[in-house]
């Protein structure tokens, strides 16, 4: 294989959140796309999760037709039968080291030996994963950000043996899916979003732990403060132009005044009772939320996602 245009056919490998969102994606984007599942029980889990993306997305306007996309989708217990034709295949099984070792084993013995295999493993390090494989230059990390269906942003990941080739040819697949792909020049625990993330959420415990605000004003402030301008810009281009001489007038400003980074948070183990004294203000925070918002997990997941499609909307993503 030379080029993303002869990607026609797509293996998904075990379902869950990220692997039937997934699915959903590939057959969107008018891809047949065969997903694994180890058996009967977990198809019919997948084939419920898929309907009910399926359902949402035609709600929200996104789809016309929930049976043009559902059409594109086959299912199915046998791994042979699921990766033997695939041009690229998307593992989004158990973050598991020895599960990922063994199922790259089973699809290698099966698949074409130009087929592309992807990984959404989220912090296992690809060379771990691909350290016994027969051809790892055809094996990449591919990590979504949940949901895959709808958030564009791809991690990709690669060791010293990925073909050049295979990473282009990747990315470009990604790209035409409409997704955001980033390709990670060096192995990095975690990856790239994952530490951005935590590095937000650690600096929140601290203010929390430290008195400054609660949980519930916390997460308000950067609802309704950083987060909007994040939906539109990275932080890069948000410095730049908060700024009338740019991101190094911002730097210049920032180093001449109150040294910020000395009062950072810097701890490296999380504090043992803060998940406890989270999820209580959580738990009231759901509690209280306005009805549109929801009340459950499920209805607060359902509204994320209708502010998703909004902001992709914005972004001419759909």
């Amino acid at each position: 294989m030379n080029s993303s245009s002869q990607i026609k056919k797509v293996a998904g490998i075990g379902g869950g959140i990220i692997g039937s969102s997934w699915v959903v994606l590939f057959a969107l984007k008018g891809k047949d796309i065969t997903l694994y599942a180890r058996s009967e029980e977990s198809v019919n889990r997948q084939k419920k999760t898929i309907e009910d993306n399926l359902e949402f997305l035609l709600d929200n306007g996104v789809i016309d037709s929930k049976d043009d996309v559902g059409k594109k989708i086959t299912y199915t217990t046998d791994l042979e039968a699921a990766v033997t034709d695939a041009d690229f295949i998307q593992e989004s099984g158990p973050e598991k080291l020895e599960f990922k070792q063994e199922i790259l084993a089973r699809i290698e013995s099966c698949a074409r030996t130009d087929a592309i295999i992807a990984t959404s493993a989220s912090t296992l390090p690809l060379d771990m994963i691909t350290e016994k494989a027969i051809h790892p230059e055809r094996c990449i990390g591919g990590h979504p950000y949940n949901p895959p269906h709808l958030i564009p942003l791809v991690e990709i990941t690669k060791t010293e043996k990925t073909s050049p080739e295979v990473i282009k040819i990747a990315k470009d697949f990604y790209v035409e899916l409409g997704k955001e792909p980033v390709v990670l020049q060096k192995a990095c625990p975690g990856y790239i979003c994952n530490r951005l993330q935590l590095a937000v959420f650690r600096e929140m415990i601290d203010l929390v732990e430290r008195g400054v605000c609660t949980v519930e004003e916390a997460d308000r402030a950067l609802t309704f403060g950083p987060a909007i301008r994040w939906a539109i810009f990275g932080h890069n281009m948000v410095m730049q132009v908060a700024n009338k001489n740019g991101i190094k007038g911002m730097m210049d400003m920032l180093a001449g005044g109150y040294n910020l980074c000395a009062d950072i948070a810097s701890w490296d183990t999380l504090p043992e009772d803060y998940g406890d004294k989270a999820q209580a203000a959580v738990n009231e925070i759901m509690k209280n939320n306005p009805d549109e918002i929801g009340h459950t997990n499920a209805e607060i997941a359902a509204y994320r996602d209708r502010m998703l499609i909004d902001i992709l909307k914005l972004h001419h993503k759909f």
